[in-house]
């Protein structure tokens, strides 16, 4: 959920499956609403994680067909991943790994 996605509708919507919205409200609306600011800081994370996951075009053009595997190079994307956010890359080189990859 966005900004842009921040009407009632959508904000019940969420509600009603039991999901926290951690959305703020738009600065012109009346009648805002309470969110979480450290959460919403989170999901900036997570959005920046799958736009590094793109790169990897086999995972976004589901090149595997076999469930099992699909979420073994997942798994593996993630761990380069994480490897690359505390700096490991360097002594690893995996960035070299990564980019060999077919796909």
């Amino acid at each position: 959920m966005d900004r842009a996605y921040e009407g009632n509708e959508t904000r019940q919507l969420v509600l009603a499956l039991e999901m926290v919205p951690v959305v703020p409200p738009k600065s012109n609306r009346i009648d805002p609403w309470r969110y979480d600011r450290t959460l919403y800081k989170k999901r900036n994370k997570i959005e920046r994680l799958f736009r590094r996951l793109k790169g990897y075009h086999r995972i976004f053009s589901r090149f595997e067909k076999l469930d099992c595997l699909f979420l073994a190079f997942l798994c593996f994307a993630l761990i380069v991943e994480r490897f690359d956010s505390v700096n490991i890359t360097k002594s690893l080189k995996l960035a070299s790994i990564r980019n060999n990859l077919p796909g």
